[in-house]
């Protein structure tokens, strides 16, 4: 299976340079289960599907760290059958779409009220896309069950869920849904956005 996230940090600040570079440290913890390729556009991390977001969290959590109003977008994919197989992305734990959806829907909120907390308010909105031969809208209504319960839901919104709370069980959430939807097999996307410390929350 292929794993991996394309992610893009924009802090709003005149530091944006050192804000970014400081950010990109707390990646380092995760770089011997990744493999990270960043250009001028974006930055590519692929390695095992749970340790995506426990990274996105760090690096997100440090940049909103400085103050300054800073967004975050990530496109997440697993499976894609357009990519090769590879080692790296080998789950280090089970943590898959395997069992019945009730099941899975308990095992995410297990997880999320397990999460720790990091201090920082966030807000995101995201969209689940499981992709191939699974009844996907029986996995997205099971998905947004999990997210009414889980803490930081805040609505629903055209075309995405919005999200609010501190970044811990924020990104846990998000994790659960990338993990815990879609087909064991089959290819899930996500598409997310993420923003702190905006001047005009809503």
């Amino acid at each position: 299976m292929f794993s991996g996230a394309q992610i893009s940090l924009y802090p709003m600040s005149d530091d944006f340079v050192g804000i970014i570079l400081g950010a990109l440290v707390a990646l380092d913890p995760y770089r011997a289960d990744f493999r990270i390729e960043t250009d001028d556009v974006s930055t590519l991390i692929v390695g095992p599907p749970e340790r995506l977001f426990p990274a996105m969290r760090d690096l997100f959590v440090a940049a909103a760290r400085s103050g300054a109003h800073c967004t975050f977008h990530a496109t997440v994919s697993r499976g894609c059958p357009g990519e090769p197989d590879d080692p790296i992305c080998t789950p280090l734990f089970d943590a898959g779409p395997a069992g019945a959806l009730p099941d899975r829907i308990a095992k995410a909120r297990e997880a999320v009220a397990a999460a720790g907390l990091t201090g920082q308010d966030v807000a995101a909105q995201f969209s689940l896309y499981p992709l191939g031969p699974v009844q996907h809208m029986d996995e997205i209504y099971g998905c947004i069950d999990f997210l009414k319960t889980s803490g930081v839901f805040d609505r629903s919104k055209n075309f995405c869920t919005k999200l609010r709370g501190d970044a811990g069980p924020l990104f846990a959430t998000l994790s659960e849904a990338f993990l815990r939807f879609g087909g064991q097999q089959g290819h899930v996307a996500m598409d997310l956005t993420v923003s702190a410390n905006s001047p005009t929350k809503v």
